[in-house]
């Protein structure tokens, strides 16, 4: 890519009149990945000309969100701070011809004349070529004598961004290509004022799962949001990354320094992208297991504890693995809890004698019997098992050749039955493990006394 030589300078420019989804985080991604990997520079702008819009809020999300994604910026600024730039540009415009003061009947029909600025479009066709479009030609005839300010104090979006990106020296123009027809006016005032024209790359749309775009209103949700679900900020970049590019390799997962090496615009789909939370869940399970098994466990303790549970630090270890096993984000740690898949730990499970009978005995008259005889035998197994020798290998070494002989749903279903008490359960051994003799006897009576 044609870098001109420069120091490459890109820039993030949103609007802070409502959340920001990742279909608009792609874009500071993107220009963040190129300014870095080039050794240049990623300036955050809020444009935030648009006063009765425009809030504090939006802008702190903003600003939180790119911390959180780890989007460091090298310069910061508002553009309502830059009104004394955009003045003295649109007095010499005026002075030199190429923008007017016309004056105009206001469009809310109160018959008010008002002053405002118009550029005076030269009727030509504009071409420039675009990173991933090509050559994009348009005539600007049609475009008319365009509006480029209220009045001197209030510029519009067209003159405030020439400005802007001319006096940050932004370099490339990284942007949704929803700003592909903004381009053409924005070229004319670049000429008109003599700013050089940066480099432009116009990026695919982000479709939603309805394959429309994705937005606010279907459903797409604020960067912040995925922190508060659990996801991790390497996994959001990641995977927002991969929304309409590809490195061109078999390589899915990446890390921060591996993006920035690997990031070429040239590899940016042509097309719409779709967005798949799906896969955005499995870019996030990938970069859970790069983590040390320290933070695992800390990380799903945190969620214990604020719960309340009567977990023990043992039980605890035990059970990590297993719950890691069923989780794609922190928050699905939560949901375990909340839907009760996690009180068999602490809790005596609740449940009817035919619960416990396996499905191939359902219509056998001795069912009861039968079950119960099998679980008589486990115990008496179990017990022979010292305390401190009771583990899952040595429990699954006491009954392994009776359920073989019997039947091992006819075995274990009943035993996996007695110490969970739902249908859906880790293994019987791991639950074995995770109990204990002591609360593994205790259930497993209960259940031959349910039978009787």
């Amino acid at each position: 890519m044609n870098t001109n030589n420069k120091q490459v300078i890109t820039r993030f420019a949103p609007s802070p009149t409502g959340y920001l989804h990742l279909g608009a985080y792609r874009t500071a991604i993107y220009a963040y990945l190129f300014a870095r990997k080039n050794n240049g520079s990623f300036v955050l702008r809020i444009e935030d000309t648009d006063k009765e819009r425009s809030k504090k809020e939006y802008e702190d999300d903003i600003i939180e969100s790119l911390k959180w994604l780890g989007l460091d910026y090298d310069k910061f600024y508002r553009q309502s701070e830059h009104l004394d730039s955009h003045n003295k540009y649109l007095i010499k415009m005026i002075e030199d011809g190429s923008a007017y003061i016309s004056k105009e009947e206001a469009k809310d029909g109160s018959g008010v004349i008002k002053e405002i600025i118009r550029f005076k479009n030269p009727n030509i066709i504009v071409k420039f070529h675009d990173e991933i479009k090509g050559e994009v030609a348009m005539n600007t005839t049609d475009l008319g004598d365009f509006v480029i300010a209220k009045n001197l104090e209030e510029p519009l979006f067209h003159l405030a961004v020439v400005v802007d990106d001319f006096e940050a020296g932004v370099t490339h123009v990284i942007r949704g290509e929803d700003h592909v027809s903004n381009t053409p006016r924005q070229i004319l005032i670049q000429r008109a004022i003599g700013a050089p024209t940066p480099i432009y790359a116009h990026l695919p749309l982000v479709l939603g799962p309805d394959k429309l775009k994705l937005s606010k209103r279907r459903g797409a949700l604020k960067v912040l949001a995925y922190r508060d679900m659990g996801f991790l900020p390497e996994a959001i970049l990641n995977g927002t990354a991969f929304v309409g590019w590809n490195p061109g390799t078999d390589q899915e997962v990446f890390t921060r320094d591996e993006l920035i090496k690997d990031f070429d615009l040239s590899r940016v789909q042509k097309s719409p992208a779709v967005f798949n939370e799906e896969k955005l869940n499995w870019f996030n399970k990938e970069h859970m297991k790069l983590l040390p098994m320290e933070i695992i466990k800390n990380e799903i303790g945190k969620r214990i504890i604020n719960y309340q549970l009567s977990i023990s630090n043992e039980q605890l270890l035990k059970l990590t693995p297993i719950i890691f096993d069923r989780i794609s984000k922190w928050g699905d740690v939560d949901e375990m809890i909340k839907s009760g898949e996690l009180d068999w730990v602490y809790k005596d499970p609740s449940y009817s004698k035919d619960d416990l009978i396996w499905k191939k005995l359902k219509d056998n008259p001795e069912k009861y019997q039968i079950t119960q005889s099998y679980l008589v035998e486990v115990e008496k197994r179990f017990e022979s098992v010292s305390e401190a020798d009771f583990s899952e290998e040595s429990a699954k070494k006491a009954i392994w050749d009776f359920a073989e002989e019997k039947g091992r749903g006819d075995v274990l279903w009943p035993l996996r039955y007695a110490l969970s008490g739902r249908e859906k359960s880790p293994d019987p051994f791991i639950l074995v493990d995770v109990l204990g003799k002591n609360e593994t006897l205790k259930r497993i009576k209960n259940a031959i006394k349910i039978l009787t």
